[in-house]
C-alpha cells in the first residue's frame, strides 16, 4: 500500500507539472553570478538594461517537459498502433508561439497536397527513423526533419552538394562514416545516413547543453557559425538563444519550419489534415549479401520493381553494389526469408553479369571502362591488376548490366534536362522542391512568370540541379 500511495503521489506531481508547462516561461540566468535569482519574463518581452549590464553571456533556458518516472506501473504496456501515434508520443519540445513559426504554419497549410505527398514518401522510412530516434533518446520531432531538408526525397541534391533525405554535405558525411565513391554514396543510404544523422543531432544537442533549437540551427548552418553568432550577441549583452541570434535567412527559417510541421502533424484534426494509415511495424529489413551483386538480379530475387528497389536502396550509383562493401541491401520485410533462401541457392558465378573483352591495339583501361560504362577501378579489381598496363590480345573480364551488354553514349551520359508533366495540385514551389531547384529557374527555363497558372498535363523543362 505504501508503494501504491507513493506512485499515486508521483502521478499527482506529474499532472501538476504538465499543467504548469502551458505558461511558456523563459528563465534568464547571469552565468557570472551563480547565486543571483533568475528573472522570469513572458513571451517576447525583453529584460531591462539593469538586469543585463553585468552579464558577459546569457543563456536562455526553455522549460522542458518533465519525463515520466521510470516506474514500471506508469509506463504504457501497449505500444502505439500506428506510426503517427508513436511519433507524437516521442515529442518533447515545448510549443513556441511567435510570428516566425506562425508564418511557416500558414505556408504549409496553403499546400495540403504537399503534406500528403510528404507522408507517402516518408512511409517506407518512418518506422526505422523512429527506432533510431527512440534508441538515442532525442525528440520525436526530429523524425520530421527530412521534410525540411529534402521533402523525404532520397535522391535530393542541393546546390551546396548535400545529398539524401538528411542532406549531408560530403565532408560531414565522411566525418560520420558515410562512404562516397564511384559505386556508392552513403549519404543517400537510408540505413547508414539515418544512423549518422541521429548521432549527429544527439552530439549537437550535447554541444549546446540540451538546447535543441541551437542544435537544429547548427545542423543547418554549422556549429561554428552558431557559436560565432552567440559570441557576437554576448559582446553586446544580448540573449544568446536561437530566437535572438541574427543568422542567414535560411537558418532563421529552418527551426520555425520544423516546429511548424511538427505542430501541424500534432494537430491534424484541427487543420483537417488526413493522416495516412501507417502501421507501427517495419517496412523494410536489412539483409547481408556478403559480396558484390548485380542489383537487378537482387531486385528480382526480392520480388521488387526497379523503382521500389531504388526507393529502399538509393545509395547505389551503379548497377552493381560496391565490391568493397557495404554488403547489405534493404528489402521489404515480408520478403526477407524468401530472399535469403534464393541468395543461398544462387551460384557465385551468377551474382555478377560479366563480359569477356579482348584487348585491341591502341586500347587503354580508361577507353575500355568508358566504352562499357564502368570504372578503371572496377576492371582492375575484377582482373586483379596492380597497374594500368594491359597487353594487346589478352582478355579482360568486364562487369556489365544484366539487361544490356553495352550502354549507348546517350545512356552513359546523364541527361542535362528532363521534361516534367504537371499534375493536379502542382505549383512552382512543389516542383522546385521535388527536383532541388529554384522556382524562378523553372519559370525562366520555360519562359513563364512565377504568377503563371500551371495546368495539369502541361510540359515543363527541368534542367539538372
Amino acid at each position: 500500500m505504501q508503494r501504491l500511495s507513493f506512485i499515486f503521489f508521483l502521478a499527482i506531481i506529474g499532472l501538476n507539472g504538465c499543467a504548469q508547462q502551458s505558461a511558456k516561461k523563459v528563465a534568464i540566468f547571469d552565468v557570472t553570478t551563480p547565486s543571483k535569482r533568475p528573472h522570469t519574463i513572458l513571451g517576447n518581452k525583453k529584460p531591462s538594461p539593469a538586469q543585463t549590464h553585468k552579464e558577459k553571456i546569457r543563456v536562455v533556458v526553455r522549460k522542458q517537459q518533465t519525463p515520466l518516472p521510470s516506474t514500471p506501473d506508469l509506463i504504457p504496456k501497449k505500444s502505439p498502433d500506428n506510426l503517427w501515434e508513436r511519433m507524437l508520443s516521442l515529442y518533447t519540445l515545448d510549443p513556441i508561439e511567435n510570428k516566425r513559426v506562425q508564418k511557416q504554419i500558414a505556408f504549409y497549410l496553403k499546400h495540403p497536397s504537399y503534406l500528403t505527398k510528404i507522408q507517402k514518401r516518408a512511409a517506407p522510412y518512418l518506422h526505422f527513423i523512429l527506432d533510431e530516434i527512440q534508441a538515442k533518446g532525442i525528440p520525436g520531432e526530429m523524425a520530421l526533419l527530412p521534410v525540411v531538408e529534402s521533402a523525404f526525397l532520397p535522391e535530393a541534391y542541393s546546390r551546396s552538394h548535400a545529398a539524401g533525405i538528411w542532406q549531408f554535405i560530403p565532408s560531414t558525411g565522411r566525418f560520420f562514416g558515410l562512404k562516397q565513391n564511384w559505386w556508392y554514396d552513403g549519404r543517400r543510404d537510408i540505413y547508414a545516413s539515418t544512423k549518422a544523422a541521429t548521432r549527429y543531432l544527439k552530439e549537437l544537442s550535447e554541444e549546446f547543453n540540451g538546447d535543441w533549437h541551437l542544435a537544429l540551427a547548427s545542423y543547418n548552418a554549422g556549429k561554428g557559425n552558431i557559436r560565432k553568432a552567440r559570441r557576437k550577441n554576448a559582446r553586446v549583452n544580448k540573449p544568446t538563444d536561437y530566437w535572438s541570434l541574427k543568422l542567414r535567412k535560411e537558418t532563421m527559417d529552418y527551426v520555425p519550419r520544423l516546429l511548424a510541421v511538427a505542430h501541424i502533424f500534432a494537430n491534424a484534426k484541427k487543420y483537417q489534415l488526413e493522416l495516412l494509415d501507417l502501421p507501427n511495424k517495419p517496412y523494410f529489413a536489412k539483409v547481408n549479401i556478403g559480396s558484390q551483386i548485380d542489383l537487378e538480379t537482387a531486385a528480382n530475387m526480392a520480388n521488387m520493381s526497379q523503382q521500389e528497389f531504388k526507393m529502399l536502396n538509393p545509395g547505389f550509383n551503379r548497377w552493381l553494389s560496391d565490391p568493397d562493401g557495404p554488403h547489405y541491401l534493404l528489402i521489404p520485410a515480408d520478403q526477407k526469408h524468401k530472399f535469403n533462401f534464393k541468395l543461398a541457392k544462387l551460384p557465385e558465378s551468377k551474382r555478377l553479369n560479366i563480359a569477356h573483352y579482348r584487348i585491341k591495339k591502341g586500347d587503354s583501361l580508361s577507353m575500355i571502362a568508358k566504352r562499357h560504362s564502368t570504372s578503371i577501378h572496377a576492371i582492375k579489381r575484377m582482373n586483379r591488376l596492380s597497374s594500368n598496363k594491359i597487353r594487346t590480345g589478352k582478355s579482360l573480364l568486364i562487369p556489365i548490366r544484366a539487361d544490356s551488354k553495352q550502354f549507348t553514349k546517350a545512356q552513359r551520359k546523364p541527361p542535362s534536362e528532363r521534361i516534367y508533366t504537371v499534375k493536379s495540385g502542382d505549383n512552382f514551389w512543389l516542383i522546385a522542391r521535388r527536383f532541388s531547384v529554384r522556382s524562378k529557374d523553372i519559370a525562366r527555363w520555360n519562359k513563364l512568370s512565377l504568377s503563371s497558372l500551371l495546368k495539369p498535363g502541361q510540359k515543363l523543362i527541368i534542367k539538372k540541379a
